[in-house]
């Protein structure tokens, strides 16, 4: 992503530039001429003014208003009182490294804020709607539930609904990841943001823009960054106490060995004064408190261009010690859609027996019944139905070609004396008789998605100690998809307060358990879980309001993808503090001992602040394998 300077940005590298190209002029000039005096601290007290006076603006502002300990008040007083023990060149030099450092972490998180702003690109501006027969544009906040909206190739979809009328392509790339867009004809649902590529559609909207895919998105991503980490607020407190305690020390550096050392020789005093001062340079916490919460608005940021919500910082500090992953089964481990998976016929041909199933079912809207015409594939013809009759609790009875038949369950076939047999497949089983003549049953099953044991194979892969699934269904049907999904346990004929009893289970044993789920009464078990995972596309909306992380695209393997990048992004952060202090503590200590110079604590200020910006804004990459 190409990332332009600010104005501001631009205004502060001239700056760094003239007082380089000054800075440098000053250094040779005093080193031809053998200029002293007077004259060489005008020489570098233009290059020091030029660079740093935003700093020394900044410095004595905050001490007006009580707020003394920071790192322009620690800059401000370091090449003071470098200029007043005559280190011309090195107090020039600390400040315009300093504001190198500076305009770096100004453009680091400019980038980082580029990458959330690139999301806010999908929010709409405009919406037509068909009212008295004529097309109205207004804003989207102004279309009502149930208006009809039409959308254009090129245009962004902007409410979410279902097409009455039309077919088209969906580029979905900015809300999932997803490279390749989607087809979507009528009575498909269709959600905000996503862009209409190719054909004109009539939408019904469904939601009005407040409760919107595209609005709880960008409502999610501006307040993520204001729940912190821990590891954040620690920094934040270090800070406030570092601060006061490095300046306290400093000055009694300056003091009091001086005092037992030869309280009356003024080279004495030079010697420490200029050792504090060092310290004073080195010590500036703007690394860790710049890096830290770079580090998490990367990694955020990342993740949400991949399809990944996470709402919050401390969101991402705990998924990254997750151990055990809780599924819901359907729409989460299954598409949550029925649909033929075998058919066993006793008498006459599987196109048969499909054919007179789907004719019986072609008017019923039950799931299992859709299931079937879907799968007959061809044209039903209609007229060759005759009277239906619905058994409740068993199924149908109906006439087709003249002929009745029965279309249910193995209590229906008993019912009407067929010689049936169950079937040894599990799912739902639907059985059909020619009056008293068994001729087979169909095997249906919630579809299992195709990505499920791959993303549960990546979990177990990336450390993952135990995969778990909850279900309300029988316990032979929870079975069959524990095991072709490959789930380590499953608990069955669940209801939703059931499931929370099993994560409170897990949660005793200290484990720490992230659950995945998309139904409304998903949402208490979302709760209570360390990690709530949401299904954006298909999800409830009490599901994703109760979730820490939302997967805009329903991919299974975007967990595995949201687990690498938080464990990426706290690995980063511990190697910031680490790398961070250790370096410090090196150089405070051989600054005090007289080892250490000014320029060995520029490195320790500035050159440890790029290196930590640099290892932040890799938490903006996808993490490898």
């Amino acid at each position: 992503m190409k990332y332009r300077l600010t104005r501001k940005q631009k205004k502060m590298l001239v700056r760094i530039i003239a007082s380089g190209v000054l800075l440098a002029g000053a250094a040779i000039a005093c080193k031809v001429f053998e200029i002293e005096g007077i004259l060489k601290f005008l020489l570098y007290l233009v290059p020091y003014v030029i660079v740093g006076y935003n700093v020394l603006r900044t410095a004595f502002v905050n001490i007006i208003h009580g707020q003394v300990f920071d790192e322009n008040f620690l800059m401000t007083v370091a090449t003071i009182g470098a200029f007043a023990t005559g280190e011309y060149p090195e107090a020039t030099a600390v400040m315009l490294f300093y504001q190198i450092g500076e305009l770096f972490q100004s453009i680091a998180v400019g980038r980082s804020r580029k990458a959330i702003a690139s999301l806010m690109d999908i929010r709409p501006d405009h919406a037509v709607v068909i009212r008295d027969g004529s097309e109205v544009t207004v804003s989207p906040e102004e279309v009502e539930v149930g208006e009809i909206i039409i959308i254009r190739p090129g245009e962004k979809i902007p409410l979410d609904g279902v097409i009455i009328e039309g077919n088209t392509t969906i580029d979905t790339a900015a809300l999932t990841g997803e490279s390749v867009p989607a087809e979507a004809g009528v009575s498909e649902n269709v959600i905000s943001g996503t862009l209409n590529l190719t054909g004109v559609i009539k939408v019904r909207t469904e939601s009005g823009f407040k409760e919107s895919t595209v609005s709880k998105i960008l409502e999610l991503v501006e307040n993520s960054s204001e729940k912190k980490a821990n590891v954040e607020n620690y920094i934040t407190r270090f800070a406030r106490w570092y601060t006061p305690a490095v300046v306290i020390g400093a000055l009694l550096l300056a003091v009091i060995p001086p005092l037992f050392t030869g309280i009356a020789d003024p080279d004495i005093w030079i010697k420490w004064v200029g050792r504090a001062l060092v310290f004073l340079v080195v010590s500036c916490p703007c690394a860790l408190v710049v890096s830290v919460p770079l580090s998490f608005f990367g990694g955020i940021g990342g993740a949400s261009r991949q399809g990944i919500l996470i709402k919050g910082a401390n969101c991402l500090e705990m998924l990254s010690k997750i151990d055990t992953v809780v599924f819901d089964k359907t729409g989460t481990i299954t598409k949550g859609r029925f649909a033929v998976e075998d058919v066993h016929p006793s008498s006459i041909t599987v196109e048969e027996l499909i054919d007179i199933a789907a004719v019986a079912e072609s008017y019923s809207n039950h799931p299992v019944a859709d299931s079937i015409v879907r799968h007959h594939s061809g044209h039903i013809d209609r007229e060759r139905l005759g009277e239906v009759r619905e058994i409740t609790g068993r199924g149908i009875e109906a006439v087709v070609d003249g002929q009745k038949y029965y279309v249910g369950n193995g209590a229906l076939m008993e019912e009407v004396g067929a010689d049936w047999h169950e079937c040894h497949l599990t799912g739902t089983i639907i059985h059909i008789s020619r009056d008293r003549e068994y001729l087979g049953h169909i095997v249906i099953n919630d579809e299992i998605k195709s990505d499920s044991a791959e993303a549960i194979s990546e979990l177990r892969r990336s450390g993952i100690r135990k995969t778990v699934m909850l279900t309300g269904d029988k316990e032979k049907v929870a079975s069959n998809v524990a095991s072709k999904a490959g789930i380590d346990e499953y608990r069955s004929e669940l209801l939703p307060a059931g499931k929370v009893e099993a994560v409170e289970q897990l949660l005793s044993e200290g484990r720490r358990v992230a659950f995945v789920g998309d139904g409304i009464n998903d949402a208490p078990v979302l709760t209570r879980a360390d990690i709530g995972i949401a299904m954006g596309a298909m999800g409830s909306d009490a599901a994703i309001e109760s979730a820490d992380v939302v997967l805009m695209d329903d991919s299974l393997p975007k967990i595995v993808d949201a687990i690498k990048l938080s464990r990426k992004t706290m690995r980063i952060v511990r190697e910031n503090i680490v790398f961070t202090l250790g370096v410090k503590i090196l150089i405070l200590i051989l600054g005090a001992l007289g080892i250490a110079g000014m320029w060995f604590a520029v490195f320790g200020d500035v050159g440890v602040l790029i290196i930590a910006i640099l290892n932040a804004l890799r938490c903006m990459m996808k993490p490898k394998g």
